[in-house]
């Protein structure tokens, strides 16, 4: 019964944060928030372990998003939507959710640059980020997605695709 209301509440979440964040560009706080609560209070009745692995892999996605965001490369809605699905993964599935997450987020910047024409421009800006890794904290330009010109995606679709890909795909329990 649990699960079963895991994968619902996971896939209503993840589909309206990504119809969101295509049409405004923002995914809403209390989006975040009713996610953060529901994962931990479906992990609650499993037991502890079931609860400090939703914590876990909150503050694993928490800290791996807050260095994307310093570096520019996703937003903070994006960076709050990563961490609610960290509670949802635990840290045992955050690893495989995440590099999904990663996969599906390159195709859907390939395939938005490529239909806009703007392919070499993408490979120019992700050198450009690349480039960035080693100025965090340092003085200088950096550019951000709030640069003049900067080409963004929706990421929340490539995070509920990534996600759900990883949570159906191997069967994720809470």
């Amino acid at each position: 019964m649990i699960q079963t209301l895991a994968d619902v509440i996971l896939t209503c979440l993840l589909c309206t944060a990504a119809w969101c964040d295509y049409h405004s560009h923002r995914i809403p706080n209390w989006l975040s928030l009713a996610g953060l609560a529901a994962a931990l209070t479906l992990r609650a009745p499993l037991g502890l372990d079931s609860w400090l692995q939703g914590v876990g892999g909150f503050g694993v996605a928490l800290a791996v998003a807050v260095l994307l965001y310093a570096l520019g490369a996703v937003g903070g809605g994006d960076t709050k939507l990563l961490a609610v699905v960290g509670a949802f993964m635990g840290l045992d599935n955050l690893p495989g959710a995440l590099a999904y997450i990663v996969l599906f987020g390159g195709a859907v910047a390939v395939l938005s640059m490529a239909r806009q024409g703007l392919l070499p421009l993408l490979l120019l800006y992700t050198l450009d980020l690349m480039k960035s890794w080693r100025s965090v904290a340092r003085s200088g330009q950096v550019r951000t997605l709030r640069s003049p010109g900067a080409l963004t995606i929706p990421y929340a679709i490539p995070i509920a695709l990534g996600a759900l890909f990883w949570w159906f795909g191997q069967g994720v329990r809470l």
